[in-house]
């Protein structure tokens, strides 16, 4: 990220979008040194380096991802920092956060300084490291949470391999609440879920596929509710996927517990029925599960029960996608569409526009008590502008990601980005 002092911006035409609402009227918005400092005539009337004109568009708090995987360090064939924050920004990403399980995994304080030094050189927007919870997130030995904290995570994860011990966890747990750190686990109970690659349901019976049932996750999130209300830590249950996982969640937060959780925007627009035609995009881990279960996640979002959406950004290299599908690799190439599956449910009736733009803003800002998401003369000019009414097609050309497996392709999607500000500079704009 370019750390040089940014040129001085008036976007013009806008109407103002956040989590608390729609504005009332069309109007300006001045960006100087970095941050907001104007909005309407003031605006309008002041002098700016470059003024960006937006008619028609929503200007809304730049999007934060809890939960993106930038495939480095690694060996590139699946993406890197320059490509995949890219992808991010042209999706309205402002703030992503790295996964640690990336090649070597991000457990040392040398890892997390390349990632960040990276970065600082090849990534249009903020990358916030998240450390592993153990040592090569392998569920046994503590990592140095201390001096990866002081190297720059924000908060500690063991990606998608969970600690089977529950030893470990919980001491994992007391440690992190004696130092104030933030926990993310995805849940999900390995014995139970064995060697699935989908939601034990019609679609496996009738495919003959290996299911993961619903109990692999309700199970583990029962197990990190309970240890989390005995040590008293921060945690985040990232990428739950059931109905009753939300249901146990706010019945946690009634207690008291400290507790957040989030969600993945593929989870909330497509089921099982999105691998009748063993379509391998949709081999996600959590896996896609009932109807029931995406209307159990919508109601979780729109009452504030889950307090994000995560884009679960996954690229792969093309041959990856392209074996059996249970012997390809999990994950989609989601980032860019993240605001357009959004806009579907919109447009669907199924959340309203604040509730989505809550969802990718002042939400998950709020996990790690980030100072971003909202809208205010002083405040950091971290922005999405985008026109609600335009459209664009998901393809080899226009993916900026090193990953073309989008969740939808070849169609018309909603919502086009005009200009991702990072920190008061253009992060993004179409060519």
């Amino acid at each position: 990220m370019k750390t040089s002092a940014p040129e001085s911006l008036c976007i013009t035409g806008v109407t103002l979008l956040s989590g608390a609402g729609i504005g009332d009227q069309v109007t300006s918005v001045l960006i100087q040194d970095g941050a907001i400092a104007a909005f309407g005539k003031q605006a309008e009337q002041a002098t700016a380096d470059r003024v960006l004109q937006a008619e028609g568009c929503y200007l809304s708090p730049g999007f934060v991802d809890l939960y993106c995987n930038l495939r480095e360090p690694g060996n590139g064939q699946k993406g890197n920092i320059a490509s995949e924050t890219r992808a991010a920004a042209k999706g309205g990403f402002t703030t992503v956060c790295a996964a640690p399980d990336s090649s070597p995994i991000n457990d040392t304080g040398a890892v997390t300084r390349l990632i960040q030094e990276v970065a600082s050189e090849r990534s249009p927007i903020r990358v916030l490291p998240l450390g592993a919870t153990t040592r090569g997130l392998e569920g046994e030995l503590l990592s140095d949470m201390a001096g990866l904290t002081a190297a720059g995570c924000v908060a500690f994860s063991n990606g998608s391999l969970g600690i089977r011990d529950a030893r470990v966890l919980r001491r994992a747990m007391a440690y992190a609440r004696t130092f104030g750190y933030t926990l993310m686990f995805q849940p999900n109970n390995r014995a139970l879920a064995a060697d699935g690659f989908a939601h034990d349901g019609l679609v496996t019976a009738r495919l003959g596929l290996l299911g993961i049932p619903e109990i692999a996750e309700t199970t583990a999130v029962m197990e990190l509710l309970l240890l989390a209300e005995e040590t008293g830590v921060r945690l985040h249950l990232s990428q739950i996927s059931t109905a009753r996982a939300v249901e146990m969640v706010a019945e946690a937060q009634a207690r008291g517990v400290a507790v957040s959780a989030d969600v993945a925007m593929h989870q909330l627009v497509f089921t099982e029925d999105a691998l009748s035609g063993f379509d391998s995009r949709f081999h996600v881990i959590p896996p896609l599960r009932s109807e029931n279960d995406r209307q159990g996640l919508l109601t979780g979002l729109r009452t504030g029960t889950v307090s994000a959406v995560v884009s679960q950004h996954q690229p792969h290299d093309p041959a990856a996608k392209r074996a059996p599908l249970g012997e390809t690799a999990p994950g989609l190439s989601s980032v860019e569409s993240v605001l357009s599956m959004g806009l579907m449910l919109v447009s669907d009736g199924e959340l309203t526009l604040p509730e989505l733009i809550r969802a990718l803003t002042s939400g998950p800002a709020g996990v790690l008590g980030l100072g971003v998401g909202e809208l205010r003369i002083g405040v950091g000019a971290d922005l999405c502008v985008f026109d609600p009414a335009a459209t664009w097609v998901a393809n080899d050309t226009s993916l900026q990601s090193t990953g073309k497996h989008g969740p939808i392709l070849g169609r018309p999607l909603p919502g086009v980005v005009r200009y991702t500000i990072s920190q008061g500079s253009v992060a993004w704009q179409p060519t």
